[in-house]
């Protein structure tokens, strides 16, 4: 590769990458804003736990329609328009004053407009102007990014929630998120497409119909629900996990903390392994290693020591499924319509997210433990690393469109 495009593909990556950061890290920090929100508007956490609940969901499965909008018209376009519904969303949630208006906010412009800045569409476009055999190191580049904005951005937030108050905080988040609206010009996803000579006959509905008809996309797909439910029951209910065990108050910010740079380190290397070994191998072998480590967890006794063993464990297989999927996708199906089949991927991934939070909580009000929820995670951690074995990730050719009659 030249060196000149191999400086576009290094560009290209640190702009998506720094979106990740701000999106993914705006949509991390949410947590922060639940007790303030809750004190100001005289409610419990419920309301506004459902309103991140709606997001997760709507997230997920807005994700395949924005992705095909974003493979027909140019991922520029949708990730500067969502960019802007997102600004958008944070300004009405800082100006609310009804319960309503934090599901309108929080729950739905910010939900389905995530759509646009994360995963899917943005692994899309670093796919396209990077070499096909670095391919997985430069989505684990990017991939890394959303939990440094989780580093980053959290921090932040948590400093302009004590120094001005969680709407003033809402604003100067907005306000961080406008950087992405000009950037989105320099994003666009057709400019080095690897494979677009070959399959731009192949319409939408073929894509879609031969993935439907893939085993392997099957199974990729119900594998990563399984991340989904994973991620979701340690970010959403381990703080709490923590603080009903009688541990240290400072345990649990400092266990999300742990998982997220360790996170960048596991994320770097999968994505690096991704390029030398086989994707499915190492998606099997992260799953299994997750179902270790909680069972690891569980067996030992439960202290501020193994909270901390655990979760930096943890943060090595955390978002490292993320390029390992995403390339398998590409790897299989080619590039053209990438958007649209991983982000059919990834609504699996938050139909997983949604029900953990869900049954998380709702196991929790019915027990006052998550042991079952613990047992389940363990379980399909297992079952995942099986589906992975017997997927065929050769490379499947395009289906040409239909001669004009």
């Amino acid at each position: 590769m030249q060196a000149v495009t191999m400086r576009r593909a290094i560009t290209i990556t640190l702009l998506a990458s720094l979106v990740l950061a701000l999106s993914m890290g705006m949509r991390q920090s949410f947590g922060l804003f639940q007790q303030p929100v809750a004190e100001t508007f005289g409610i419990g956490l419920t309301a506004f736990s459902i309103s991140l609940a709606i997001q997760n969901l709507l997230w997920g499965l807005s994700q395949p329609v924005v992705g095909a909008i974003a493979d027909k018209y140019g991922s520029g376009r949708v990730i500067g328009v969502t960019a802007a519904a997102q600004v958008l969303g944070l300004f009405m949630l800082a100006n609310a004053d009804s319960i309503w208006e934090l599901h309108l906010s929080t729950g739905i412009i910010i939900g389905v407009a995530g759509a646009g800045t994360t995963w899917a569409v943005l692994l899309s476009v670093v796919a396209r102007n990077v070499p096909e055999h670095r391919r997985s190191l430069f989505f684990g580049l990017a991939s890394s990014a959303g939990t440094g904005g989780q580093i980053v951005i959290a921090p932040i937030n948590q400093l302009t929630i004590n120094a001005f108050g969680w709407t003033d905080a809402i604003v100067i988040l907005a306000l961080m998120l406008v950087v992405i609206i000009p950037l989105a010009f320099t994003l666009k996803g057709r400019t080095a497409d690897h494979s677009a000579g070959r399959q731009a006959a192949e319409t939408l509905g073929a894509a879609l119909n031969k993935a439907r008809k893939h085993s392997g996309y099957l199974y990729l797909t119900a594998g990563f629900y399984v991340c989904g439910f994973h991620v979701m029951f340690i970010m959403g209910h381990f703080p709490n996990f923590i603080r009903t065990a009688g541990l240290p108050d400072w345990l649990p910010g400092v266990a999300i903390s742990v998982i997220g740079i360790t996170n960048l380190v596991g994320t770097l290397l999968f994505g690096w392994l991704g390029d030398k070994y086989s994707k499915k191998y190492l998606l099997s072998t992260l799953y299994f290693l997750r179902a270790l480590v909680f069972a690891g967890f569980l067996l030992v006794p439960l202290s501020a020591t193994s909270v901390l063993v655990f979760s930096f464990m943890l943060g090595f297989l955390w978002l490292a499924t993320v390029p390992l999927t995403n390339g398998l996708v590409g790897q299989i199906f080619g590039l053209r319509y990438l958007a649209t089949l991983a982000g059919i991927v990834f609504a699996s991934h938050q139909l997983g997210s949604f029900t953990s939070l869900w049954l998380g909580g709702f196991l929790f009000d019915a027990r006052g433990d998550y042991d079952l929820i613990w047992q389940l995670s363990i379980l399909l951690g297992l079952l995942s690393a099986v589906l992975h074995l017997p997927i065929k990730d050769k490379p499947v050719a395009p289906e040409p469109a239909p001669a004009a009659s």
